[in-house]
């Protein structure tokens, strides 16, 4: 822009001037808003949550060796109401194998031994002076191979939750009528963080299937 553009006739009209470069400042701002009016900051945080999904499932998957994480989704019942166990009592590693769970209230052993039968994850139990004893079994062949089916399955499951917060996020920005090249630039931005994520998933899975077969 410049004076040269408002010349009227050979004579410089400076009101048409200032209205000209007041339009062409208006006109840029709304671009660098409507630029800006998509944020990929909580795109990110909805793929986040899918990573932390999926760590929550893996960490309660049995691999045969004992992990206090295991027992989180047991919810026990104390004077008629359910509550976690990790709020009942205290859970620590004994041996590789076995782990403690010492109710903080000595009344609740037969709820807390209850709550875990319960929960189906497969482990042994052994009520003593001090509270129980959760043994894990060793895994068979037969088991290792179905808890890796079910490792994928939850992969699969976090792989297809990624892809929707794409499409949502595609969508978005077609609403939004960008440039064709900043659209551009903003989905590949949005394909960097969905390869990004993914491999991050699959980084997981490896090593949670590590541990189950070995």
């Amino acid at each position: 822009l410049s004076k040269n553009d408002c010349r009227i006739c050979g004579t410089f009209d400076s009101r048409a001037f200032y209205i000209i470069a007041v339009s062409y400042i208006l006109i840029n701002t709304n671009k660098l808003l409507i630029v800006m009016s998509y944020n990929i900051a909580q795109f990110k945080q909805e793929l986040k949550k899918i990573e932390e999904w999926l760590l929550k499932e893996y960490s309660q998957v049995h691999t045969g060796r004992a992990t206090p994480m295991l027992l989180d989704s047991v919810m026990v019942e104390s004077y008629g109401q359910r509550m976690p166990l990790k709020n009942v009592a205290s859970v620590v590693i004994e041996d590789p194998k076995t782990l403690r769970i010492a109710p903080w209230d000595k009344n609740l052993v037969k709820e807390v031994e209850r709550a875990i039968a319960a929960s189906n994850l497969g482990l042994s139990l052994a009520v003593d002076s001090d509270g129980l004893r959760a043994i894990f079994p060793m895994l068979t062949g037969e088991r290792r191979t179905q808890l890796v089916k079910l490792l994928k399955e939850k992969l699969e499951d976090a792989r297809i939750s990624v892809r929707k917060e794409r499409e949502s996020a595609l969508s978005e920005v077609k609403d939004l009528e960008l440039p064709k090249d900043t659209e551009f630039r903003v989905k590949e931005d949005i394909q960097k963080v969905v390869d990004e994520i993914n491999g991050t998933l699959e980084s997981i899975f490896d090593k949670k299937e590590n541990e189950v077969m070995n």
